[in-house]
Parts: C-alpha cells; sequence; structure tokens
C-alpha cells in the first residue's frame, strides 16, 4: 500500500489534515513532514512499534539509536530534559523555535527506547508551522531522524515528491509542505553545562 500524499500550506496548515496525520502517529503511522530546515522521518515517540519500523526504514541498531524529539515549544521540552542551567535557557529561549539542535541530559520521562536507556537527549523545535500543529495537535513529541539523499553529492532530499517516490511504499504519509532547504541545524552540545558547536548549520551562532 501506498503512502498518502498531503499537500498544505506552511504559513496556514489545515486543521483536517494536521487531525489526519495525528490519527495515523496515535495508530502506529510512520510520516515523513517538512521543518524549517531539511525533512524529516519520524513517529509518536511513545509508540514502540512504530519506532521499531522506524529503525529498520533507517537501518541503524537501536544501541546506536541517535534520534532527535520534535517539540512544540520550549514548555514541552523541559518535560524531557532535565533541569537546564540558567545560560542555556536563556540560549534556548533566543533561538526556539529555529534551526537548531539542543543536546540536553534526558529526564525521567524520557521513555526506554527499544530497551536503551539514553542519557542524552536531542531536542528541536522548528520553525515550521506545519510541523508545530502536528505536534501540539498529538501532545507529545515526534522521534525524528532527517531525510537523507543517496546521492553522494547532495546531502539531503528537498523536493517532496522526490521523497515520495523513494519512500512510497515505506511509510503512511508524505506531507508536502513545499521544497524543504539543503542544509541541517546547527548542532549544540549541552550536557556538560557549557555549550559546545557540534555542527554549525542552518542557525546563527550570533544567538550564543
Amino acid at each position: 500500500m501506498k503512502a498518502q500524499y498531503l499537500k498544505t500550506h506552511p504559513q496556514n496548515p489545515e486543521q483536517r489534515k494536521i487531525d489526519n496525520v495525528v490519527n495515523v502517529l496515535r495508530n502506529g503511522g510512520i510520516i515523513i513532514y517538512p521543518t524549517d530546515t531539511i525533512y524529516g522521518i519520524g513517529c509518536d515517540l511513545f509508540n514502540k512499534k512504530a519506532l521499531s519500523k522506524l529503525v529498520q526504514i533507517l537501518g541503524v541498531k537501536s544501541k546506536h539509536l541517535n534520534l532527535s524529539f520534535i517539540c512544540a515549544d520550549i514548555s514541552q521540552v523541559s518535560e524531557y530534559a532535565k533541569q537546564l542551567p540558567n545560560e542555556v535557557f536563556k540560549v534556548m529561549k533566543k533561538a526556539l523555535p529555529g534551526p537548531y539542535t539542543f543536546i540536553l541530559p534526558s529526564s525521567g520521562k524520557v521513555p526506554k527506547l527499544l530497551d536503551v536507556n539514553k542519557k542524552t537527549v536531542g531536542i528541536r523545535v522548528p520553525a515550521n508551522l506545519i510541523t508545530t500543529h502536528i505536534v501540539e495537535t498529538l501532545g507529545n513529541p515526534i522521534i525524528t531522524a532527517s531525510i537523507r539523499d543517496e546521492d553522494e553529492v547532495v546531502e539531503y532530499t528537498t523536493d517532496p515528491e522526490l521523497i515520495y517516490e523513494r519512500y512510497a511504499t515505506k511509510v503512511d504519509i508524505i506531507i508536502d509542505g513545499g521544497f524543504g532547504k539543503n542544509t541541517a541545524s546547527t548542532i549544540l552540545d549541552c550536557t556538560s553545562g557549557e555549550i559546545e558547536v557540534v555542527r554549525e548549520g542552518a542557525g546563527d551562532l550570533s544567538v550564543l
């Protein structure tokens, strides 16, 4: 069975389409969706069956699982990360929503993912209304990875129609929110209490 191809306006996503996506997520489905950087592939954080399927699609072993959580806002971030130093919180408040992934010490609310206890968690709050509406309606984060291209020169696939060609038989919904960007988020490691740039991406480092 082929995935649904769902086209929605990036600035004004229709709620009935968002509800459809959330229903699929709650039933263990895998979605591909736009962010403020590249397209992501993800599932409901609390659905183990969906997570097993996601790992299979990505071809990674559970012990090497380094997936990020997509949160709706900073208040949701605080549920899944331990209490943050003031300096880190101030930077997050200034940077989010935006193209940053913050690596943080995980809180007790992070589920034991595929029998692997993760001491850290990558958190994103993308500046993308489609994503925000999905996570708000779902009520908890999506666990996610980036859509990478098989081409050695082009690292990420940015055209939703090409993504559909490649993933139509592997996932449940592909959301077309327009062309994605081809630069990933900036990764900031905050696990030591200091902020260390792990990967410079789409985010402006002047927020630090």
